[in-house]
């Protein structure tokens, strides 16, 4: 099978290398995104259907190979694509999507995991209903400041220490996904990339958080009402079958003090926040950077940011003792992971963008509630970025003559927040959704908690999220 994958790139490497030196401007790359049909994104359908499906039926299988199941789906839509529309083409896409794209999104992941890492929460915690809920709002409050990846990163290891007297426990690590690794992100541009690229274009830095703090707050009221009646359940199943916070305790020793061990590495976090920052406040010339092939030029303002993230992690690593990550069973494999499935579903994901951005202003976006649903329906499987531009953009072009002045255009306030919301809330409808949904679902399955499946995810976010987005979209979007 490898053989097979290998032989695949390697025609697709041969393609792209056989790239004429022409460079195409603008208005042929669009022409591009133009013609491209809509069955371009069966590669994009199969990859995603291969993440849901295929861990269910051959689980050690699809542990071994899953990079070249990612690299596959990549290979049968670049094969055709540079077919269709020459080599050249083909190599500038894949270039953009990764350089552009998926480099950047990696190595902000990888420093926000590798530091986190570093910093071990110690103490006696009892995994009582009380305790999770008081976690999740911390994480939660946390993920604004430290974004949904540093947050999830942070506290999902003292939740998982807290709760391993439970046997039945996966639904806390579900409502941790809701609620950190994504809603909690909101209310500033640091939380979620999305509300960066926004920042980027000109909405205030405080904006999100004036405008967003309603709707938080009525969401994490709803889940933590719904959390704790689905874990006093759940609770009262391990008292009956004989176990309690207390197993986790040696009776002849004290219960230790809470305590927080590597905490040096919140310096390196903020080094991150400040690359993250610097990026988009460096006066460099719009379209600088470094050039890679026809227009595709990586920004030096992605490239400084990437220099002191990479910085942070290694810093992070020298300084940080080797028993504090012992503490956290900090490995490089959830990490990994995210690496390799979002390799692919980046490069797959490219027909779909393209057709987006083509036929983005065609869909009737007019109002609040329908761009609050298709900007979180698409951020549900495609990037959440993206989409949040796309939408942005597509805003911006309806002629308001009130609300919130961008680059892209004057945009009404009440549709901003709907993309806002959209893009950032509904990232928890799937794993793919956001990057670190798959991060803590690996990690738990490390620390053996037995995860639902793909599909068994989106049965839980569908059942629980998407009545509480209706009840968002009555109260502040219609």
């Amino acid at each position: 099978m490898k053989k097979a994958f290998r032989i695949i790139l390697a025609a697709v490497a041969v393609l792209c290398m056989s790239a004429p030196a022409v460079f195409a401007d603008e208005a042929a790359h669009e022409a591009v995104n133009e013609s491209l049909p809509i069955w371009s994104i069966v590669p994009f359908v199969g990859m995603l259907l291969s993440i849901a499906i295929v861990p269910l039926i051959k689980p050690e299988w699809w542990d071994r190979n899953m990079l070249w199941v990612a690299l596959a789906w990549s290979a049968v839509f670049l094969i055709p694509f540079a077919v269709a529309y020459g080599p050249g083409e083909a190599w500038y896409r894949l270039l953009e999507s990764v350089l552009l794209d998926f480099v950047p999104f990696i190595v902000l992941l990888f420093g926000l995991f590798v530091v986190a890492g570093g910093i071990a929460i110690k103490g006696t915690l009892a995994g009582t209903t009380k305790m999770n809920v008081i976690l999740l709002l911390i994480g939660t409050f946390l993920a604004s400041w430290i974004g949904t990846t540093g947050a999830a990163m942070l506290m999902i290891r003292p939740v998982i220490r807290a709760n391993a007297w439970r046997e039945k426990k996966a639904h806390i690590i579900v409502f941790f996904i809701f609620t950190v690794a994504n809603m909690g992100g909101c209310l500033t541009p640091l939380g979620d990339p999305p509300l960066f690229m926004g920042f980027q274009r000109g909405v205030p830095f405080l904006w999100t958080t004036t405008h967003m703090l309603p709707i938080l707050i009525l969401n994490v009221i709803i889940l933590t009402v719904v959390f704790v009646l689905i874990d006093r359940h759940y609770c009262k199943k391990e008292y009956a079958a004989g176990r309690s916070p207390q197993d986790m305790i040696d009776n002849n020793a004290p219960k230790e003090k809470i305590s927080i061990e590597g905490g040096h590495n919140i310096i390196f976090i903020a080094m991150i926040i400040f690359g993250v920052i610097l990026s988009g406040v460096l006066p460099f010339k719009e379209g600088s950077g470094i050039h890679v092939f026809d227009d595709c030029v990586f920004p030096w303002g992605s490239f400084v940011e990437c220099i002191i993230i990479l910085l942070a992690a290694f810093l992070s690593i020298k300084t940080t003792k080797k028993s504090t990550r012992e503490i956290n069973e900090f490995t490089y494999a959830p990490i990994a992971e995210v690496a390799k499935l979002f390799i692919g579903i980046f490069i797959t994901m490219i027909p779909a963008l393209a057709i987006l951005r083509v036929h983005g202003s065609q869909l009737g976006l007019s109002h609040p509630a329908p761009i609050f649903w298709a900007t979180g329906m698409l951020s549900s499987f495609l990037d959440n970025t993206p989409t949040y531009l796309v939408f942005l953009q597509v805003a911006g072009a309806l002629g308001e003559t009130a609300g919130v002045h961008t680059s892209v255009g004057l945009i009404e306030v009440k549709m901003l927040e709907a993309i806002s919301a959209g893009a950032v809330f509904m990232g928890a409808n799937t794993y793919i959704g956001n990057a670190p949904n798959f991060m803590v679902k690996s990690i738990a399955e490390e620390n053996k908690i037995k995860m639902p499946s793909f599909f068994g995810y989106m049965a839980w976010s569908f059942s629980i999220l998407i009545p509480t987005f209706i009840v968002d979209t009555l109260v502040f979007f219609l």
